[in-house]
């Protein structure tokens, strides 16, 4: 009797395939230790076909981080009904889940765009832009945020905050020195927006 043959993955598929390896990987450590060698060996194929499908490492890295950052925003989409405050707070909460989940890459990602590295920046500017937008987007009565220039300002203020505030707390956590607990934080950075919106002309 024949062994079963396994079925060929169609190109768009085994991309995809190896792009969502290549997310998870990214999880646990930096971007520039995401390699060619560790995608391969990881995912049972070989080099050459890894460059088939991407060309290079630096085109792989920021397909890997554009897929990433598509992740993050799907994954912190609040819920379609309920007060706004509410479901800000749910998709505050998913943000930080997501961060402190994927914590080397997100790092990697937040210090690439630092770094000067154009096309990471351009990929980070998009995920806060999109972060900012939906908060107004969710809310089109205006029971949170009205579509002022003081409150664009503002939120996007809130959420370059919340990621500083975020990724301090994650470090201290991972070192054993974090003193308020993943409660009081979620607490904080969602309580922090509607007293700063309070602070506008």
């Amino acid at each position: 009797m024949s062994a079963p043959t396994r079925s060929r993955l169609a190109p768009d598929e085994r991309r995809d395939q190896l792009l969502e390896l290549g997310v998870s990987l990214l999880a646990d450590r930096p971007l520039e230790a995401l390699t060619i060698d560790l995608l391969a060996e990881q995912g049972g194929i070989s080099r050459g076909l890894l460059y088939h499908y991407f060309g290079s490492k630096q085109a792989f890295h920021l397909a890997v981080v554009r897929r990433a950052a598509d992740d993050l925003i799907a994954r912190t989409a609040p819920p379609a009904h309920g007060d706004p405050l509410e479901r800000l707070h749910t998709g505050t909460v998913a943000y930080v889940d997501y961060v402190l989940a994927s914590y080397d890459g997100y790092v990697s990602l937040v210090r690439g765009a630092a770094g000067g590295n154009a096309e990471l920046r351009e990929i980070y500017e998009e995920v806060r832009a999109a972060l900012s937008d939906r908060i107004f987007d969710e809310d089109p009565d205006g029971l949170l945020v009205t579509d002022t220039p003081a409150h664009r300002l503002l939120v996007r203020g809130w959420t370059a905050m919340v990621e500083e505030l975020v990724l301090a707390w994650a470090a201290d956590e991972r070192a054993g020195r974090a003193r308020l607990t993943r409660a009081e934080l979620d607490g904080l950075v969602v309580g922090a927006l509607p007293a700063l919106l309070a602070a506008a002309p």
